[in-house]
């Protein structure tokens, strides 16, 4: 059996349904009570309190371990999260952990997530390191401003990054679940190309058949929306990354080639399968 957190998510979601769909035992954890495709054990637990994910580890070979925004907060201890998966029997984790570990180490949430790396590799479990960069699905914090006034507001419109979508982070982390030969392996996951704010906008009116304005934030004004959903500090990092990238932030890593056998998908592809969100 394999337990997936964040199992709702971007990432979870997919990756749960490709288990599912692989003939495997899958149980699904979130904070709150979701749909999940037939046959999906779903626990709610929440992460923050380890103890509650014991349930759901009963009899569980692996674990895919998605961290929330939250989980790198003052306070939060992440790792135990590991040592509760050791105890309670699981052989193999898959943390999803951050291009950042690499790039930018030493940023207050990059130091807390390679804690949590280094808890990983010490816990005498077989692992799997996944760092992908920027999210397509990041997008969606425009679905609301598109669908209404066709409008994307966004900082550093013409910096770009290689994002990557997350059902190939997914397809990632089913592989490394599956497949002893990843044991070990740290994986930095990018998409295809360099794409910046704006052209993430004309991807999205592409997909819509609709033309879709760009306005650009200030720093200070995309700090104080992004820090309604995740803590202060993580949205300075990922700004310093989106406003400023370093050679090995704009670098397009080989790894998803190397895992799937096949190029990561481009942006555009990511808009046309979510269109919906924008209508």
């Amino acid at each position: 059996m394999i337990v997936v957190t964040g199992a709702t998510g971007n990432v979870g979601r997919p990756l749960t349904r490709a288990l599912a769909e692989a003939g495997e035992q899958v149980t699904a954890v979130s904070r709150r009570a979701a749909a999940v495709p037939d046959g999906v054990r779903h626990v709610v637990a929440d992460l923050a309190r380890p103890e509650e994910l014991a349930p759901a580890l009963e009899g569980a070979k692996a674990l895919f371990l998605l961290l929330s925004g939250d989980m790198h907060a003052a306070g939060a201890h992440p790792a135990d999260v590991i040592a509760q998966a050791a105890a309670g029997g699981v052989r193999r984790v898959v943390l999803l952990s951050s291009l950042g570990v690499a790039t930018r180490p030493f940023g207050a949430t990059r130091i807390a997530i390679r804690a949590v790396e280094d808890a990983l590799r010490n816990s005498g479990l077989e692992w799997t390191i996944l760092r992908p960069g920027g999210f397509a699905s990041n997008a969606l914090w425009w679905a609301e401003s598109v669908r209404t006034q066709r409008l994307v507001a966004a900082p550093f419109g013409d910096v770009g990054v290689p994002i990557i979508d997350p059902a190939d982070i997914a397809e990632v982390a089913a592989a490394c679940l599956l497949d002893d030969r990843h044991a070990g392996g740290v994986y930095e996951l990018t998409g295809p190309e360099v794409i910046t704010p704006r052209g993430q906008a004309e991807a999205i009116a592409a997909a819509l058949g609709s033309p879709v304005r760009f306005h650009h934030l200030t720093r200070e004004e995309a700090r104080a929306a992004m820090a309604q959903s995740m803590p202060v500090e993580l949205a300075d990092d990922t700004l310093d990354i989106l406003g400023s990238p370093s050679p090995a932030e704009l670098r397009i890593s080989p790894d998803v080639q190397q895992v799937l056998g096949r190029a990561p998908r481009p942006f555009a592809d990511w808009a046309a399968r979510n269109v919906a969100a924008f209508r």
